[in-house]
């Protein structure tokens, strides 16, 4: 076996990972120095061993209690991007989505515009089909390569997904790696100006310089998830330190002192009381960490 290269934690606070600045430590923590350290940390894991990946933490919600096994960090690494061929760009799972968007258009490749407001790497984009202003991830997905936890890397197409409204099923036990964007050749100057204006109405919209998740809840069919929390008069509603943004109902904020315990709660009560008033069930867009 080659010699590892990257960098490794032990009880390593998951709040300094996340976008809602909660959760516990992560019994070890490892930042891979490349995708070949990473295939190669993947190999010497124990097939039980708990397994969690993170990017920049923007839609996940980990316990206070944090999580007992390994978590791989793909942020400030593999953050490789490259022009291939006329119209595509690849991008590791690493990659920040607004720095996606603003490389694309610098190469005069346009479509993506809206990942410039999606607070997250294109590993998580991909995962979730993060979308926004109309636009979806994997509507510009030529292929991805994945890997396994015995570091086996394959070459994927959409084909071999079953993607939805922020939902892709795959394999279980695989991961993005990587992914190679088709995109269209246009104004890159033009896409560079909607991606401030886009930017411009995220601000005047979303509380942005508080700790979230983004998006609380899925919009359901037809409406949204803001128009029936506010509908209820949810909005500035509190459990211990989380609150309905006031800005925006469908974000729930971390006031300072917030734990994932109080976030849950909020959640929990946000959905209960919705559907008491509403008959809508509200869905989380973000995903909770558990352990089995």
């Amino acid at each position: 076996m080659g010699e590892l290269r990257g960098e490794l934690r032990t009880d390593e606070p998951l709040a300094r990972h996340t976008s809602w600045r909660v959760g516990g430590p992560a019994r070890r923590l490892y930042r891979p120095a490349d995708a070949h350290d990473l295939a190669e940390f993947l190999r010497r894991l124990d097939p039980g061993e708990p397994l969690l990946w993170l990017g920049l933490g923007s839609n996940l919600l980990v316990p206070d209690a944090g999580f007992p096994g390994t978590v791989i960090l793909t942020h400030g690494c593999l953050t490789g991007l490259e022009r291939r061929g006329s119209a595509g760009v690849y991008a590791q799972a690493g990659a920040t989505c607004a720095r996606v968007a603003r490389f694309a258009a610098r190469h005069d490749l346009v479509g993506v515009e809206f990942l410039a407001g999606i607070p997250g790497t294109m590993g998580g984009a991909l995962t979730m089909n993060a979308g926004a202003w109309g636009g979806e991830t994997w509507t510009h997905v030529g292929r991805v390569r994945t890997i396994d936890r015995t570091g086996l890397v394959r070459e994927r197409t959409p084909a071999d997904f079953d993607i939805g409204y922020r939902d892709v099923r795959g394999t279980p036990g695989e991961w993005f790696l990587d992914v190679e964007l088709e995109l269209q050749p246009g104004d890159g100057a033009a896409a560079m100006t909607r991606m401030r204006a886009l930017l411009d109405q995220r601000a005047r919209t979303q509380p942005t310089g508080l700790p979230s998740c983004g998006s609380v809840f899925r919009n359901p069919p037809g409406d949204y998830a803001a128009r029936l929390i506010e509908s209820v008069g949810l909005k500035g509603y509190r459990i211990g330190g989380a609150q309905v943004s006031e800005k925006h109902a469908n974000f729930i904020i971390n006031t300072g002192p917030a734990t994932a315990r109080d976030i849950a709660g909020l959640v929990d009560h946000v959905r209960c009381e919705v559907e008491r008033h509403t008959g809508v069930r509200l869905k989380p867009e973000y995903v909770s960490v558990e352990v089995r």
